[in-house]
């Protein structure tokens, strides 16, 4: 038995980890508005039940490590729990949604499912102990200048504060200025932790205040790099979707179009099927 084969995960009415269903976590950067985030949410969801994946639907209700004091943050934090609440509600899809201030936690564990904790905040001990305390399903991304193992640290603050249901995720290491690169190995690496492992294939292709006063970045790799990573054994992918990139209000350069994900989902359902009829960390014949 492989490390980390007992992995799973429970965010809401969807089951990630070891022997799953690859699953999906996608949505637009931040909540624009209730019309365009309904919209976007319902042909996602669409997308995804088309392909046969399971769907946790995403968007920040604010989005406070924007570049430039100057970039759109949100539209209000309840205005924007509110407009995911009647996603959740009308659609039925679970919601994932990140925090950033432990005062944050409770009030968005009312509506989301999964608790996204951004890269930058990974070790912030007070966050992750008051998104453990609400009993929701906590997501880490690991920091782009840490190793993998070192999110061992976060998994063990998690645990203490009371989390069960623990996801981690992969979004490249720092190479120089402006540029992220991915090292899969991390991957099987942190499945050894003993919780699933999360790709995130558009904040990996992101150029971190490469486009002067807010981030760059290029959409053309994040498929190649999701297909490759399921195929490394992924049990989630994350990406930011928007049905018009270029006029997203948040991480436009990065986000995918609507109409790339349907041979997208295919593939990647494809590749976790495959994964799972033959785990990439096998040791090979000697």
């Amino acid at each position: 038995m492989s490390p980390g084969s007992e992995r799973r995960a429970r965010i809401g009415a969807v089951e990630a980890g070891a022997g799953r269903p690859l699953v999906l976590l996608a949505g637009p950067c931040v909540v624009e508005g209730e019309a365009i985030t309904l919209r976007n949410a319902a042909r996602v969801a669409d997308l995804a039940r088309a392909a046969g994946l399971p769907l946790v639907f995403k968007a920040s209700f604010d989005k406070a490590n924007r570049t430039s004091l100057r970039s759109f943050r949100g539209i209000g934090h309840e205005e924007a729990l509110a407009v995911l609440a009647r996603v959740k509600e009308r659609l039925g899809l679970p919601i994932v949604t990140d925090v950033h201030l432990p005062e944050q936690a409770a009030a968005a564990a009312e509506v989301a499912d999964l608790l996204q904790i951004p890269a930058f905040l990974c070790r912030q001990t007070d966050l992750l102990l008051a998104a453990a305390a609400t009993g929701r399903a906590v997501n880490v991304k690991k920091g782009q200048w840490l190793a993998p193992e070192e999110m061992e640290h976060v998994v063990a603050k998690l645990r203490s504060g009371g989390a069960r249901e623990i996801v981690v995720t992969e979004r490249g290491t720092f190479f120089g200025y402006h540029r992220l690169v991915n090292d899969l190995t991390a991957i099987p690496r942190m499945q050894a932790l003993g919780v699933p492992v999360c790709f995130d294939c558009t904040h990996s292709v992101q150029q971190p205040g490469g486009a002067g006063d807010k981030s760059g970045g290029n959409r053309r790799f994040a498929p190649l790099l999701a297909r490759a990573a399921v195929a490394a054994g992924a049990d989630l992918v994350f990406m930011e979707v928007h049905e018009d990139p270029d006029a997203a209000l948040s991480d436009g350069p990065n986000s995918l179009p609507l109409d790339a994900l349907p041979g997208l989902f295919e593939a990647l359902r494809r590749l976790r099927e495959q994964a799972l009829a033959d785990p990439p960390d096998r040791e090979p014949p000697r």
